[in-house]
């Protein structure tokens, strides 16, 4: 074959590639509410759609909140059933990349689980296999049982072994996911959550968002973000709520999300005399409007994160933070409004900290914290521009 030959192919080849979008299909539990979905749907709204195409495989046949409009802006919301039941999975995973794909990119948000993704795609031939880490559970994991340990050596070793790249939120989750030596192997990055800051520029009049709730207007507001689930410590949360009630007679906690546990917690609430107290608001689209609006402390005492995008959101709302110091110091950001607390601290002194908290507002107006954030790698275009960058680059390497 001559040379020019050659030279059509290829061009023809680049051509055909110009003409489709990157496809890439991202790996989660189900399109919810939760900072993983936000960050995606933030990348989704904000990326170029004619140069990458993303679809979302799930977890589950329940309708999520973000689902429909993930299809609205294109993407395929896609079932893949039996996590649980490895030898099904497989099958359903496979039927999917024959019937939507092909896939350029398979990016797996699902923890651990990402060892099998990885394995999986590499078995298709996906030519780049992201395993990406959202969370830092080695203080949860720290005394998991030998059959639990297996699992976790296990997926951590294919994912060395299929995985192309590896990305996350923090130091902290690359180094739960892919070991303490991390920086040493190239394939391993730290990739920030982008926020759309765009709704953080949007006041409106307090009493009326308050009075959505029945909070009274001269309510001292404390707010939280997070699904009721352990790694939120709701119950500790009660605690310092509690502490506080009986210093401050307006005090009112408003509690944003839903989750496996919030039967229980609302149970809990009952129990300690807080039903009036206290305001379960379930998953919500406005967390900015509300952050802006309704909340005067935002509290936050998870007890592992791997970053907390709730709390970059709280830093642009100009909210004064109280949260655990096990959350990465990635996410100090405006430093006035940010204090640290020990969990091994008694809930009296985290009451006294969230008390004092209002005092170091003044420090900061609203505007300059947000332009801080819009300033850092925490601003979703960044974000979205370095998430392109390593598809595409690592892409042109295969």
């Amino acid at each position: 074959m001559h040379c020019k030959d050659l030279t059509n192919i290829k061009e023809s080849n680049q051509a055909s590639t110009k003409q489709r979008p990157i496809r890439i299909l991202h790996v989660v539990g189900g399109m919810n509410r939760g900072g993983i979905e936000t960050w995606l749907m933030h990348v989704l709204r904000h990326i170029d759609r004619d140069r990458f195409q993303m679809d979302f495989l799930v977890h589950t046949e329940q309708p999520c909140p973000y689902d429909d409009e993930a299809r609205d802006l294109g993407s395929k919301i896609i079932p893949c059933l039996d996590p649980s039941k490895p030898w099904l999975y497989a099958s359903n995973f496979k039927r999917i990349l024959r019937e939507c794909g092909p896939y350029d990119i398979v990016h797996s948000h699902v923890h651990h689980f990402s060892g099998y993704v990885m394995w999986l795609a590499k078995q298709a031939g996906i030519p780049v296999r992201i395993a990406h880490s959202h969370n830092d559970n080695s203080s949860a994991e720290a005394n998991a049982g030998w059959l639990r340990r297996s699992y976790l050596t296990l997926t951590e070793w294919s994912i060395s072994w299929c995985g192309t790249v590896g990305l996350g939120c923090s130091c902290n989750a690359v180094a739960d996911l892919f070991g303490a030596a991390w920086k040493t192997d190239t394939r391993w990055q730290v990739l920030y959550y982008g926020v759309d800051l765009k709704p953080f520029y949007d006041r409106v009049d307090s009493s009326s968002i308050r009075a959505e709730f029945g909070i009274p207007l001269d309510a001292f507001v404390i707010g939280h973000i997070g699904r009721f689930e352990l790694q939120k410590n709701h119950l500790f949360l009660l605690k310092i709520a509690a502490k506080i009630a009986k210093q401050e007679l307006k005090m009112h906690l408003l509690l944003i999300g839903d989750g496996s546990l919030r039967s229980d917690i609302e149970q809990k609430v009952v129990e300690m005399g807080l039903s009036d107290r206290v305001t379960f608001t379930g998953n919500r689209s406005d967390i900015p409007r509300l952050m802006l609006n309704a909340v005067d402390v935002f509290l936050f005492p998870s007890l592992h994160e791997g970053l907390g995008l709730v709390l970059i959101e709280a830093q642009a709302a100009g909210l004064p933070c109280i949260f655990s110091d096990v959350v990465p110091k990635e996410a100090d950001l405006v430093t006035p409004l940010l204090q640290r607390t020990s969990l091994s601290k008694s809930a009296s002194i985290w009451a006294e900290a969230v008390m004092s908290a209002t005092s170091r507002v003044s420090a900061i107006s609203q505007r300059d914290a947000l332009a801080v954030i819009e300033n850092s790698d925490f601003n979703i275009t960044a974000s979205v521009k370095n998430l392109t960058e390593v598809y595409e680059a690592n892409l042109s390497k295969r």
